[in-house]
């Protein structure tokens, strides 16, 4: 078994291991997902060190001949930082629940199991074989938010089922079109790329676009199919919220850059005004709710909204007729850092958030009040991850974002130039709702709950400490992670203006 193959499928024969081990107490079992995830981890930096350029580490078996199906996985320059992304996600979401975790070998189980689901999702290169790692990964989050989640749990997991399945069932008729498109027919995402299927059949091209913008809208979410993220989020335990918010929403954005910008670069182009249309409704829609919730998790759900826009509309941008193909190559780079970015970030402000709820067992900030005084280490926690999120410079969230406005305006059309402008609004809504949660919370007088909160442990710091540095690292020097992702945007770019 290749090194790809074992980091992929690691998690799921540690979590088989567990789930059939008798009489296994919690340290243990706490124990073998750390090291689980860690081993994982470093396999995953090992295929980053051996990355060359193009696509490596390739695997390609014969799966389902009849339909040309097949296990082909392999990395290049946009699926391997979201496969590191998850490595060190699935890892400090691990540590963060070494205690106080119900039916901690269940919960690890099935966490194990949903990190092998996001992986193949990322290291997938054939259409049938992305479509199962998507389905099991909505299979795996319901169980997570239903069986470990509070409040109106089970309600808002069936929400999210029925909405992010019903939007696999639209990306499945996608790839049907795809596959029936091809000659010789075939699932496999190298062929499809190479040669895009229904070039010379717009109307069917433009049909199965709709079809795969559905499914991946809806799991990224843009507006108006965001409705499902809210409660979800709410409801999820924290380390949930992180994998749900970090990872899977990552699925939606990067299935637009590997599946629908390569494979149906004609229609992407002819649709990039309303690609761009929707992502920045998203950006400001997402923000200026977030400036009005009470609830800390719902802020940081519709902030998500918002983040999730600026990537699609630099995938938009990126699609326009006319241009600078190295503003487009900008805009791509930015919308790939942007989800690695937008990982890391979220993902410390939820388990900061679960940090919260467990001392206070609410998530009302007008409850909270000068926490930074009682609580320091979480408050300084709190503080860099709100200014990471805002787009700071210094923190991976300006690099992102400046390469995605830089790209959009750049561009060489109007109405991106204007749709990049005005995102920008997005970014000073975000960072006034982040600076009215900091006083809120950390800052004034006392609430009601201050009293509970006692500050971050070790093994808490131990979770959050490691994504804030990489958005520092990132925010300072991010060349390691641009020498990936260049390349492989200007690809992306070079295919789409075919």
């Amino acid at each position: 078994m290749t090194v790809l193959s074992t980091a992929i499928f690691l998690p799921s024969l540690v979590a088989l291991v567990l789930a059939v081990l008798p009489r296994a107490t919690d340290r243990l079992v706490a124990r073998t997902w750390i090291a689980a995830c860690a081993v994982d981890l470093a396999l995953l930096l090992t295929l980053w060190a051996g990355y060359d350029r193009g696509l490596d580490h390739e695997t390609n078996l014969t799966w389902i001949p009849s339909v040309g199906a097949g296990y082909h996985v392999g990395v290049d320059g946009l699926s391997l930082p979201l496969l590191a992304l998850t490595g060190v996600l699935f890892l400090a979401c691990a540590v963060s629940s070494l205690r106080r975790t119900r039916r901690l070998r269940a919960f690890a189980a099935l966490f194990l199991a949903l990190q092998t689901v996001c992986l193949g999702l990322f290291a997938a290169l054939d259409l049938l074989l992305f479509f199962v790692f998507f389905d099991l990964s909505i299979v795996g989050m319901y169980f997570v938010i239903a069986g470990w989640g509070h409040g109106d749990n089970v309600r808002s997991a069936l929400k999210f089922f029925l909405y992010t399945f019903l939007g696999s069932l639209a990306l499945l008729l996608g790839f049907i079109a795809l596959y029936l498109g091809a000659e010789p027919h075939t699932f496999d995402m190298v062929e499809l790329t190479r040669t895009p299927p229904l070039a010379d059949s717009p109307g069917p091209a433009a049909l199965a676009l709709l079809a795969i913008g559905i499914g991946l809208a809806i799991k990224t979410p843009v507006v108006p199919v965001h409705t499902w993220l809210p409660p979800a989020h709410t409801d999820a335990p924290a380390a949930g919220s992180a994998v749900l918010a970090g990872i899977l929403l990552k699925m939606g954005a990067y299935g637009l850059v590997r599946i629908a910008m390569p494979m149906l670069p004609e229609a992407w182009r002819r649709y990039a005004w309303l690609i761009i249309g929707i992502g920045l409704v998203s950006v400001l829609y997402g923000a200026l709710v977030a400036l009005a919730q009470e609830n800390v998790k719902r802020l940081i759900a519709y902030t998500s909204v918002s983040h999730m826009g600026y990537i699609v509309l630099a995938l938009g941008a990126a699609g326009a007729v006319a241009g600078d193909a190295a503003a487009h190559r900008l805009a791509v780079t930015g919308a790939v850092t942007q989800m690695v970015s937008h990982g890391l970030i979220t993902g410390a402000l939820f388990l900061l958030s679960g940090v919260l709820y467990d001392r206070g067992h609410d998530y009302a900030m007008g409850r909270y009040g000068g926490l930074a005084g009682r609580a320091p280490v979480f408050a300084g926690l709190m503080t860099v991850a709100a200014f990471a999120s805002l787009g700071l410079p210094g923190l991976s969230g300006f690099i992102a974002e400046f390469q995605i406005f830089t790209g959009a305006i750049g561009g060489g059309t109007t109405w991106a130039a204007v749709a990049g402008a005005v995102a920008v609004l997005g970014v000073l809504i975000t960072a006034g709702l982040f600076l009215r949660l900091l006083h809120r919370t950390l800052l004034g007088a006392p609430g009601p709950l201050t009293g509970r909160m006692t500050d971050t442990r070790a093994h808490e710091v131990l979770a959050v400490a490691p994504l804030l540095l990489l958005s520092l690292v990132i925010g300072v020097a991010p060349r390691f992670l641009l020498d990936l992702i260049e390349p492989a945007s200007a690809a992306v770019v070079s295919l789409v203006a075919r």
